[in-house]
């Protein structure tokens, strides 16, 4: 791939992981989900898998009311690169708190984004989570 990203791209990038990171810990569902596009695909740590915008608010609307009320989290992009003029891959590491409920304790994970380069900026168009285990003992 001979297209390499600008820093404002992927300051770009960072800035939207941050406002992820915002929304959840405002558990605020629609916020969340505003940077996905319409369409987009989104696989979460249980390896459910929702598809559009509107869905993705939805299931976190739930999980910011139950499961994971109360949550925090802290993200970093770890690796950003382009795929495409348009199209680039981010791994972000993410940490959750979650202080009550069946979930209750720190949380490590890291997910995958594709995002595409839209007229408002960058939107993710598939989204991949993956819990990373937590050691036994």
């Amino acid at each position: 791939m001979t297209d390499t990203m600008t820093p404002a791209d992927r300051s770009a990038i960072e800035s939207l992981v941050q406002s992820l990171q915002a929304a959840w810990n405002a558990g605020d569902a629609t916020a969340f989900a505003a940077p996905f596009a319409e369409d987009a695909d989104f696989v979460n740590i249980r390896a459910e898998h929702a598809r559009g915008r509107e869905a993705i608010a939805a299931g976190h609307a739930g999980i910011f009311r139950t499961i994971y009320a109360g949550s925090t989290t802290s993200q970093a992009v770890e690796t950003a690169r382009l795929l495409h003029t348009d199209m680039a891959l981010a791994h972000v590491k993410s940490e959750l708190n979650a202080p009550t409920g069946p979930m209750a304790g720190v949380h490590v994970a890291r997910y995958s984004m594709v995002l595409a380069r839209a007229a408002g900026g960058w939107q993710i168009v598939a989204f991949h989570n993956t819990l990373q285990p937590q050691p036994r003992g």
